[in-house]
This record gives C-alpha cells, sequence and structure tokens, in this order.
C-alpha cells in the first residue's frame, strides 16, 4: 500500500499552490514555533482568513431564505461579525509574530515621522515584502489594522448600505488572496500542520483501500475531518456571549466546504474512481486478463459499491446541512440577545457533527467492511443517532415509494397519458431518489429482493414503460418494497435505544421537503 500512503501524503502537499521553496519555507518556520498551541492559533487565523470570503457570499449565511432585496438591506449586523472576526485575526497574527510584532509598531511610527516621499515610499515596498512567512504574517498586521479602522468607520454611519459593505469585504478577500503563504481560498485545500488523520482506525480503513479508491477516500476523510474542526471552533466561540457572533464566520467556512465536498463526492468522484481503475487495467498485460479476471472483476464491483456509498453521503450531507442552516440556525441580522446566541448554535452543530460521525463510520465500514468502526462519539450518542436517521431515513424513503405508487397506478390504465416527456419524468424521479437513499438503505438492512428490485429498476431506466406488462411488474415490486420499509419502520422503532424517542414525523415531513426541494 505504498502508493496508497504516496496519495495521502500527496494530498497535504500538493494542494497548498506554493511552490517547494515557499513550502519548505512555511514548514521551517512552522517548526520554529515553540509554544505548544501553535495549530490551534495557526488553524483558526487561516479559517478565519478563509471566513471572510465564504461569509461574503450570503449563500453561506444561515436563516431562511431572504426575499428582501440586497440593496435594501442593514449589512450592519453582518459588518458587526466581520469586525469582530478582524480584531480576532489580528490578534492571532501577533501571536504567531512573536517578538517581531514590535517591528511592526516601530514601523508605524516611522509612518508617521518621515518627511520624505522617497524614504516612505522605500518603508512601504519593504511592508509588501513577503519573501517569508514572517513578512507575510506582516503584510496582513499591516492591512487588517487598515480593515478595522475602515470597519469602525463604516458602523459610525448608523445604515450600511450594499455597495459599501460588499467593497469592504471585496478588499478584504483580495489582499488575502495576494497573500503568499497565507492564502487558504483554495476549495478542498489541506495543509499538513492541521490536517493529520488521528484516529487509527480511520488511518487502517485508508491504508487497506485499494489503488483505485484511495485517492478519492482520502479528499473525503480529510474534508469530514476538516469539517470536525470547524464545528470544534465554532462551539468555542458560541460557547461565550462575547464571542459568539464570531461563530458565523466560521459556518459560513463550514457550509462553503461541506458544498464543495458534495459536489465533488457527486460529480468528479465517480470519474476519478474510473480514472484510476481504467490506469489499473491498462497496465495489465493482455496475458494477465484472464488469470486476473476474477479479482479485477470484484475490484469493479467494490467500486461500484463505493460509488453508491460517495453518492449516498454526498446526498446526506446536502439534506442535513439545508436543514441545518434554514431550519435550526438563526440568520446574522436575526433579532436575538447576544447573550441568547450561543446556545442554538452549539445544538445545530452537535447535529452536523453526529452526521458527519456518521459519514466517516459508513466509509470505513465500506473500506473494512468486517472491521470495527472507529470511535468518533460515546458508543450510546452514536447508537442513538444511528437509530433515529435510520428510522427517518425509512420514513422518508417509504414516502417516496408511495408517491411513486399512487402515480404509477393512476397512469398504467391509460396509455395515452404516457405519451409525453411530462408523463415519464416522475419514473426518472423515482430512480434518481433510489439511487440518492433508497440503493443503501435497503442494501445495509438485507432486503432479501434486492436483486429483482435492481433487475424492475433497469427495466424502468431502458425499456418503453407503454409496456403494461413491465409497468404491472414495476408496481408489484414497489409495493413489496413498501411492505418492507413498513416492517422495518416499526422494527427500528421498537430498538432499545430508541425507547421513550417517539417518532418525530414532522420534523422528517420537513427534513424530506427539503430533500425534495434540493434535488
Amino acid at each position: 500500500m505504498g502508493s496508497g500512503r504516496d496519495v495521502y501524503a500527496n494530498l497535504l502537499r500538493d494542494t497548498r499552490g506554493l511552490r517547494r521553496e515557499q513550502s519548505r519555507a512555511r514548514e521551517g518556520w512552522y517548526e520554529r514555533l515553540d509554544w505548544e498551541s501553535k495549530e490551534g492559533t495557526l488553524f483558526e487565523l487561516e479559517m478565519l482568513l478563509k471566513g471572510f470570503a465564504c461569509f461574503g457570499n450570503p449563500r453561506n449565511h444561515p436563516g431562511p431564505s431572504q426575499h428582501e432585496a440586497p440593496v435594501a438591506h442593514d449589512y450592519r449586523d453582518e459588518l458587526l461579525v466581520v469586525r469582530d472576526a478582524l480584531s480576532q485575526a489580528i490578534d492571532r497574527v501577533r501571536q504567531l509574530l512573536g517578538q517581531r510584532d514590535r517591528a511592526y509598531v516601530f514601523s508605524r511610527y516611522l509612518e508617521t515621522v518621515l518627511p520624505e516621499d522617497g524614504l516612505r515610499s522605500r518603508l512601504i515596498k519593504e511592508q509588501l515584502s513577503q519573501d517569508t512567512p514572517e513578512e507575510s504574517l506582516f503584510v496582513l498586521r499591516n492591512t487588517f489594522d487598515a480593515f478595522l479602522e475602515m470597519a469602525d468607520g463604516i458602523l459610525r454611519l448608523g445604515r450600511v448600505s450594499h455597495r459599501l459593505y460588499f467593497a469592504l469585504l471585496g478588499m478584504i478577500t483580495r489582499e488575502i488572496g495576494r497573500n503568499t503563504y497565507f492564502n487558504p481560498l483554495v476549495a478542498l485545500e489541506f495543509r499538513p500542520e492541521f490536517d493529520r488523520i488521528r484516529s487509527a482506525e480511520v488511518l487502517e480503513a485508508l491504508h487497506t483501500a485499494s489503488e483505485s479508491a484511495h485517492q478519492v477516500s482520502a479528499v473525503t476523510f480529510l474534508s469530514l475531518f476538516r469539517a470536525l474542526r470547524y464545528i470544534d471552533l465554532i462551539d468555542d466561540y458560541a460557547s461565550d456571549a462575547a464571542t459568539a457572533r464570531r461563530a458565523y464566520v466560521i459556518l459560513s467556512v463550514l457550509r462553503s466546504d461541506l458544498r464543495a465536498l458534495t459536489r465533488y463526492l457527486a460529480k468528479r468522484a465517480p470519474d476519478v474512481l474510473a480514472d484510476t481503475f481504467e490506469k489499473q487495467l491498462l497496465r495489465t498485460s493482455a496475458a494477465e486478463v484472464r488469470e486476473r479476471s476474477g479479482e479485477l472483476s470484484r475490484e469493479a464491483g467494490r467500486l461500484v459499491s463505493l460509488r453508491g456509498r460517495l453518492e449516498n453521503l454526498a446526498n446526506v450531507l446536502r439534506i442535513e446541512v439545508r436543514r441545518t442552516y434554514e431550519r435550526d440556525l438563526p440568520a446574522p441580522s436575526a433579532t436575538i440577545p447576544q447573550a441568547e446566541l450561543g446556545p442554538p448554535i452549539v445544538v445545530a452543530t452537535a447535529q452536523l457533527r453526529a452526521t458527519i460521525h456518521h459519514g466517516i463510520t459508513e466509509l470505513c465500514l465500506e473500506l473494512r467492511p468486517h472491521s470495527a468502526p472507529p470511535q468518533l462519539a460515546s458508543r450510546e450518542h452514536a447508537r442513538v443517532d444511528a437509530a433515529e436517521r435510520l428510522r427517518r431515513d425509512v420514513w422518508m424513503f417509504q414516502q417516496v415509494v408511495r408517491a411513486f405508487l399512487a402515480k404509477a397506478r393512476s397512469t398504467r390504465g391509460d396509455a395515452d397519458r404516457w405519451a409525453s416527456y411530462a408523463s415519464f419524468q416522475f419514473v426518472r424521479e423515482f430512480l434518481e431518489h433510489f439511487r440518492a437513499i433508497g440503493y443503501q438503505l435497503v442494501r445495509q438492512n438485507d432486503y432479501a429482493r434486492l436483486d429483482p428490485l435492481l433487475e424492475m429498476l433497469e427495466v424502468l431506466g431502458d425499456v418503453d414503460l407503454l409496456d403494461p406488462d413491465k409497468l404491472a411488474a414495476a408496481v408489484s415490486e414497489c409495493e413489496q418494497l413498501f411492505r418492507f420499509l413498513d416492517d422495518l419502520f416499526v422494527q427500528v422503532s421498537k430498538r432499545q435505544e430508541l425507547e421513550g424517542r417517539p417518532f418525530d414525523k414532522k420534523a422528517a415531513a420537513d427534513t424530506l421537503r427539503i430533500y425534495l426541494g434540493a434535488a
């Protein structure tokens, strides 16, 4: 598995966008930092930097969709969040500069006393130099102080207009994008200082993954563990009323990164799996094909299963993120007292943490089916979360099957109603829903008629449904699936870990509406 470990190491090295000499300079600077909390300090600074860009995109904000025109909105509350994050970022830069921060104070003093324009120009040029990580931090220190003064001045105006607010956010983001050593604005980028996987079970699952599966698995694991660090930082901010507002910046980073991950899993990952498997096939000589045909066939089956698991994970993350951000988290401009802002944020992120834990566990089980899953949370909480999620998902898919049966029965007797494209659309939608949430559900719960069900779905996708016999067979198979889901829902509800926990049908219906709206 040497090539597998190389892929993991390459991801940590190559996604940073630094030249080799710059990478070495940053590594050397980091090694010279001599206090225990340097990892947390650097992580917080870089995520605040990334947060300015993500918070500048309203799509990353929590709260229900806004119908108010952007030009009519007062961005004072959002600017208060930015102002607080600027202050915190400056504090973290000062910590990382250490004694060198005195040079910044002296440089600012020189700006006020140098009489000659030539000398002042030379000083400014020196302030903009970024040949070392310390100089890049110095640039951030210089410009962020100016941005903080600008934010304070804008806040004194009273109303903060759309153009003024986004002009300031644009300047901050461009300044970060120009920084040589501290520019974390790339999606799905990883850094060796704080993105190492420390779970032995997860590392073992990753190292035992096949060559074809390794890159996609490594990206997914690293992204999910990075998301858990975001949640920890959000909770740290939200646990103190004085800093709870700052959590919105990292919440925006979390939503942006999880959106990037779901897109990668749904669109890019299947191509990566296919391309790497194709390279493996091309390396197989003609003389070896017959001998290795069984091995290659099994590997192809494992990759198909992994693809289904990753698509399901992408769908689960998309649903949970949208539900949490639109229903559970208050908007930055919500009229909530500062002292009351933290608790709903902590409660909402706890649900996201459980979802991410579940995703990591399921991916480990996919890669190592007969091994013990990683213990990312307390065993009791993990069992309760898994059971509640399974019960909700069974109910949701049961409603999808119910709707398909109702539409199929209503059209089965009238062939003319199947003539238009729109008449076939609900069948295509059902096939998409099955792939997104149904396949993993019935597969994991040992549905006895899985093979006939898959054959029926292939028929639905490939033949003309004007054939009444094919339609009748599809309806009959789905009726049996519906009964299985009904029995499974009852069985799950009787589990000991769900004792005293009634099914929240309204919350499940809300989640189903979100899923159908996002699908």
